[in-house]
């Protein structure tokens, strides 16, 4: 299953007031993997940047005057999202400024139905706890040390590890080490993480006991398919 997880910085709380989307942050996830594509882009707002909100992100009005216009990138953007669900931290406000862009371009608007919010999942997993994305960060050990302000794909990036934790996680880390310890041997064996302990790899060929009595299994059944 193919999700978008995305986030966005803008001028202030609320579109219907006069604040814009200044970034756009996505990343593609397929199965709780995320694939290397993203969508990214800064937008001109054609207004000034409160400081209360250049503070959070660091996006100046000077910075933000040579970028491209919401409308002039609307279509790249459509298509990297497609009709896949959008995934967001606190979505209904993600959801709101991308809506009013997409509003202001003459378009329709991205629905509900495909609104995941991870704030609410947060919630519902961890009640009486911090949701903030820095705490969940903490929580599932996501390093952010990266982070000393909001950036849209940066926290998109951050989310997505989030997301897979909060929707059940996976088991990662596993891989095949060399054990050196050995100067008879450079097979691989199956390194146990975190602990640091070696297994040597079970032997998978049978053996001919094993080979005998499979041997008298297929004789003693009645006119087996593969003798048709």
């Amino acid at each position: 299953m193919r999700e978008i997880i995305f986030d966005t910085e803008t001028t202030g709380l609320d579109p219907r007031t006069g604040d814009r989307m200044v970034e756009i942050g996505c990343i593609e996830m397929v199965n709780r993997v995320a694939t290397g594509r993203s969508y990214h882009e800064y937008f001109n707002p054609d207004r000034d940047m409160p400081a209360e909100a250049e503070k959070v992100h660091g996006l100046s009005a000077t910075f933000l005057s040579d970028k491209p216009r919401f409308r002039d990138k609307v279509e790249s953007l459509l298509e990297f999202i497609g009709d896949s669900p959008l995934v967001a931290h606190n979505a209904q406000f993600d959801f709101g400024f991308l809506n009013f862009e997409l509003e202001q371009c003459g378009l329709g608007e991205i629905g509900t139905d495909r609104m995941i919010d991870t704030l609410v999942l947060a919630r519902r997993r961890h009640p009486g706890a911090k949701h903030s994305l820095d705490a969940l960060c903490s929580r599932y050990g996501v390093d952010r040390s990266h982070r000393t302000l909001h950036g849209a794909l940066l926290d998109a990036e951050l989310l997505a590890q989030v997301y897979v934790e909060l929707t059940g996680g996976r088991q990662i880390g596993l891989q095949l080490a060399v054990d050196n310890t050995s100067s008879e041997s450079s097979a691989p064996t199956l390194f146990v993480p975190k602990t640091g302990e070696y297994r040597a790899p079970r032997p998978h060929t049978a053996s001919a006991a094993e080979i005998a009595r499979h041997k008298a299994f297929l004789e003693s059944l009645q006119t087996p398919l593969w003798n048709s």
